[in-house]
């Protein structure tokens, strides 16, 4: 097992790695939870390019995700390194327009 630390820093390489990070259970192709299954919903009609990280393949990933954002559920959503939320307020900001602009004024790579 590694440290607390060693593990935030790994979170961090991630959530740095990729403009838009999406930790969830299971994957973008066989989501293991509703909330995740919705997430990619929302991240797919955005059309957005993003990275995925399954919690449920990584313990110390899935324990350190919680205290790394002070969030405690899953999925997260970081976009460009900054924390954004779980699946409800990924819909409700959906709803209202606002994650759509948060991907335009960060600037983010449309998948293809």
């Amino acid at each position: 097992m590694t440290s607390p630390e060693a593990t935030n820093s790994r979170i961090a390489e991630i959530v740095k790695g990729s403009d838009v990070v999406l930790f969830m259970k299971g994957s973008p192709l066989f989501p293991q939870c509703g909330f995740s299954s919705k997430a990619i919903a929302i991240l797919d009609h955005l059309g957005v390019e993003y990275a995925s990280v399954d919690v449920l393949q990584d313990m110390e990933i899935r324990q350190g995700i919680k205290s790394y954002s002070d969030w405690p559920t899953i999925p997260q959503l970081y976009v460009k390194g900054e924390f954004v939320g779980g699946s409800d307020i990924m819909m409700e900001m959906f709803q209202e327009g606002e994650l759509h602009q948060l991907m335009q004024d960060a600037a983010v790579k449309l998948s293809q």
